[in-house]
């Protein structure tokens, strides 16, 4: 996720900037996917129909197009309300760029480690500057759960917990947990992740176990800890039900 600031309090946001993504590989997917929840205006760009499609079926893109004066005429817009919008064109990274060159057309973000590409070097002459990693990403424990069944009625639950337990000024984890099921879509289908320190993974583990326990969660949960290599299974039952708690 792009490194944000905010005054104290706010949200943290991107809205009302560009971010230019170039090749919609898996690498490419997942910043569009990152620059939706963080609030930004994406553009990115492939010429491989497979990738176009599954862009769309996905929902990581909202629009995919055959030119970049059709994407510019969406982005501007967009941008000007300072609202979400993901764009790809339907044709080669580099011949996007050099009409984008050509005609002046600046992003104000570019994709991380591309600093030595052409394009890129010559969009930060021009003030442009590559996205930073939060750092949250940085946290050790990847912390992930999902619910057995209906995980529209009981993955909120858990996500209460999650946001209860952060800190106030974690702006932009609280961001993740609120927009994350919204833009990952069915690629993420009942399940949630959250990057953390150890002590609130262990305070996350302790709350859901509980209310579990007292059947305030009346379905089995499975959680996951990954940290330094090594991943634990939790599993968390429901009074009466047949299966055990890790």
């Amino acid at each position: 996720m792009a490194s944000l600031s905010a005054a104290a309090g706010q949200e943290p946001s991107l809205g009302g900037r560009l971010l230019y993504v170039g090749e919609l590989n898996d690498a490419g997917r997942a910043l569009v996917v990152a620059g939706n929840i963080a609030g930004a205006a994406s553009l990115a760009a492939t010429a491989d129909p497979a990738a176009q499609k599954q862009a769309v079926r996905d929902g990581v893109v909202d629009f995919l197009v055959t030119s970049l004066d059709e994407a510019l005429r969406i982005l501007k817009n967009e941008i000007r309300k300072r609202e979400t919008v993901a764009v790809c064109v339907g044709a080669a990274p580099e011949a996007v760029e050099r009409e984008m060159l050509e005609r002046g057309v600046l992003p104000d973000l570019l994709a991380p480690g591309t600093e030595h590409h052409p394009a890129s070097a010559a969009f930060l002459l021009q003030g442009a500057r590559t996205v930073e990693l939060d750092g949250a990403l940085m946290c050790p424990v990847l912390f992930a759960w999902r619910v057995a069944a209906a995980p529209a009625l009981w993955l909120p639950r858990l996500d209460a917990i999650a946001l209860d337990c952060l800190e106030p000024d974690a702006c932009a984890a609280r961001r993740w947990l609120r927009l994350a099921p919204r833009y990952l879509g069915r690629l993420a289908q009942g399940v949630r992740l959250l990057r953390c320190d150890e002590a609130l993974a262990t305070r996350l583990l302790e709350l859901a176990r509980e209310r579990v326990a007292h059947g305030e969660i009346a379905v089995p949960v499975e959680i996951q800890i990954s940290s330094r290599g090594e991943s634990h299974l939790h599993l968390l039952s429901p009074p009466g039900s047949a299966a055990g708690s890790g």
